[in-house]
């Protein structure tokens, strides 16, 4: 298993950017899948984003497609979240996940490794 730290959550008000970031490693950056989930309180853990930085490829699930963007710096080792025009319903604990063999990006099961996950809490 990988080692996944997030950061970068916060309080902020509707309209708001923030940026997410998650220490991996770089192997885990270049080779393998790594993503971005949310879970909002009474719900079920949800996918968000997901990069593939070895065959340049992204993927975004509908409700954050223009708004979130993700990004990988194989070097550092991190996978970032810039998230903008951050609504109410993006309020939820944000988890990063790292998968070698992924098929389905989208899929949480597809994920072997989790970070601890990190609180964005959008106000109205």
């Amino acid at each position: 298993q990988v080692q996944l730290v997030e950061s970068g959550g916060g309080l902020v008000q509707a309209g708001a950017s923030l940026r997410l970031s998650c220490g991996a490693s770089k192997y885990a950056v270049e080779r393998s899948t790594m993503a971005w989930f949310r879970q909002a309180p009474g719900k079920d853990r949800e996918f968000v984003a997901a990069i593939r930085w070895l065959t340049n490829k992204f993927y975004y699930a509908d409700s954050v497609k223009g708004r979130f963007t993700i990004s990988g710096d194989h070097a550092k080792g991190t996978v970032d979240l810039q998230m903008t025009l951050l609504q109410p319903n993006d309020t939820a604990v944000y988890y990063c996940a790292q998968g070698d063999l992924v098929i389905a990006e989208t899929a949480a099961s597809h994920y072997g490794s989790w970070g601890m996950g990190t609180q964005v809490t959008v106000s109205s």
